[in-house]
């Protein structure tokens, strides 16, 4: 990425949106916004939001952004995958396997 460069030489790390580049690697991300995200349904849980209404936004918040990011026809091509992933149980935390 254009404008991604390391601390050490002393240049800008921001990316070509101006994001701050992460030194945390990809996986650490990941654990750090499910953790964040768990935090924040939580803390919406104990305010009284209902889980329905709170799993329908973080899903239309998730696909807005994308949509924004990808466009509609990636978004839309990457979500006809979901259908098989759901029932394979890739979605299913507490899942016995037989």
């Amino acid at each position: 990425m254009a404008g991604n460069y390391s601390r050490d030489a002393g240049l800008d790390l921001a990316d070509e949106d101006g994001h701050e580049a992460s030194p945390l690697s990809e996986e650490e991300q990941r654990r750090m916004a499910l953790q964040n995200l768990l935090d924040a349904w939580d803390d919406s849980l104990g305010e009284g939001v209902d889980a329905d209404i709170l799993a329908t936004t973080a899903i239309f918040a998730a696909l807005s952004d994308m949509v924004e990011a990808y466009g509609e026809e990636a978004v839309a091509e990457m979500a006809n995958g979901l259908a098989d992933r759901v029932r394979q149980g890739e979605f299913t935390l507490n899942r016995t396997l037989n």
